[in-house]
């Protein structure tokens, strides 16, 4: 399996290359070659989480993992999601079901993805001896789930770059109170665009990031949409294989193109449905066909206020039939503001997704409802998802809306819908009570690189 990266230049990679390096050295992203075909799709329905991973991320791994370490790194993995099932249906309503992605150790869908690339690492880096820098930047999710699956682990260290003031305090605790020595939680100044936008130039800093061995684990990393691709292939096996659409409260749009590439590989999916919330760039994007950045707003659904969602440029390289050239001339032109999609990609684009966008009032809403309807209580981005669904159920298909956090992670939010504060799980009671270890960053890449080589283990 050989990796290119959707800007046509930087090296191809095996999977293990790819992962360890993250963002391509021309700025671009990896993907595979060629999607492998999924063969076997009427043997899944009751198979363990653990064996349809296996399954699906096995064709994506080529000669970097043996089956027994592949099937070791998942086991160990998923053994830290709480629920049975891992990613269990939820009935909402005739037709609609809730795919309950929290039930990790940060109560996040990043979990799924995080726990495993973490054991993946940990093999590569065992076999090598090499010593890694990760670093991250986060709207909330990724940031505690990173930590909470490096934290402690030999050869790595961790700075996971986080907007200060833009988090839920409960993410925040998430990434601030661990106490390993390997993980450092920075607060920077800006919004989580700012630190997106650091990312990419500490990877682009060839000579940075060849001395401290950067490695990154954002979604710009391919092994992270190859993990979530698990959890679409369960619910439309749970769902008897038919034709199902799917509507995915989106930000950094890794997610839902894990969907896409769940469908190429062919599992029936219908339609794959992004919801936005004000911070809605991707909506109008799919609407008017013009990306173009406006100013982040701030909202109760922080995980989603992005507006330069990384993954959107891999959905590109497809729509615009592998053109490496015009992906590099858009990045381009993202640099001052924004791009035209053309007439032929925009199609292909909306071929695969539709789109909808949700108001504050209409989020705390649907919280509101959900919980008088059905008792389920949503976390505010759930709640995006949920309304977005509502607008294009169809009878007679089924509808998927990914749950992507545990209301308890965005407390204010709910209370403020119901009047009920969420409880941590019993694993997180003591969330409040543990010291915080943070440090304040300005929005400059030269501070983040003098702070890196001072903190990180030589």
């Amino acid at each position: 399996m050989r990796y290119v990266s959707t800007r046509g230049q930087a090296p191809v990679l095996n999977f293990e290359q790819a992962m360890l390096s993250g963002l391509a050295r021309d700025g671009g992203l990896y993907l595979p070659e060629t999607i492998p075909a999924f063969a076997g799709l009427e043997q899944l329905d009751g198979l363990s989480y653990e064996e349809v991973a296996f399954r699906v991320v096995r064709p994506f791994t080529g000669d970097s993992f043996s089956d027994d370490e592949l099937r070791g790194a998942i086991d160990r993995a998923y053994a830290r999601i709480s629920h049975d099932a891992r990613a269990p249906l939820v009935q909402l309503a005739p037709g609609h079901h809730l795919l309950e992605l929290f039930h990790g150790p940060t109560l996040a869908f990043k979990d799924f993805a995080m726990q495993l690339i973490a054991q993946l690492f940990q093999i590569a880096l065992a076999r090598s001896g090499q010593r890694i820098t990760i670093v991250g930047a986060t709207s909330g999710d990724t940031g505690s789930a990173a930590i909470e699956a490096f934290r402690g682990i030999d050869n790595v260290d961790v700075f996971i770059m986080y907007p200060h003031g833009r988090v839920s305090e409960v993410q925040r605790r998430q990434m601030t109170t661990p106490p390993a020595a390997n993980v450092h939680a920075l607060a920077v100044t800006g919004h989580f665009d700012d630190c997106q936008a650091r990312l990419k130039d500490l990877f682009n800093d060839h000579a940075f990031r060849d001395g401290v061995g950067l490695a990154g684990v954002n979604s710009i990393n391919w092994a992270r949409v190859v993990a979530q691709i698990v959890y679409y292939f369960t619910a439309t096996a749970s769902l008897g294989m038919r034709p199902t659409d799917f509507c995915v409260p989106t930000g950094n749009f890794g997610d839902i193109f894990a969907g896409s590439i769940a469908r190429q590989m062919g599992l029936p999916i219908r339609r794959l449905i992004v919801a936005t919330n004000q911070n809605d760039i991707l909506h109008r994007a799919l609407s008017s066909g013009e990306y173009r950045m406006g100013a982040v707003e701030p909202s109760i659904s922080p995980s989603m206020d992005i507006q330069v969602s990384s993954n959107f440029e891999r959905a590109l390289y497809l729509a615009y039939g592998q053109d490496a050239g015009a992906i590099r001339q858009l990045m381009e032109e993202l640099k001052q503001g924004g791009f035209a999609i053309s007439q032929g990609a925009l199609e292909a684009l909306r071929e695969q997704y539709a789109s909808g966008r949700v108001s504050e009032e209409e989020t705390l809403d649907t919280i509101r409802a959900m919980r008088e309807r059905t008792g389920e209580i949503l976390c505010p981005h759930s709640a995006v998802g949920v309304a977005v669904a509502e607008r294009h159920l169809e009878p007679g298909v089924p509808m998927v809306t990914l749950a992507t956090a545990h209301p308890a992670k965005f407390p204010d939010a709910v209370e403020r819908a119901i009047g009920v504060r969420p409880g941590l799980p019993p694993h997180m009671a003591d969330l409040f009570d543990l010291p915080e270890r943070l440090t304040r960053v300005e929005n400059d890449v030269d501070a983040l690189k003098s702070l890196i080589l001072e903190r990180r283990t030589a």
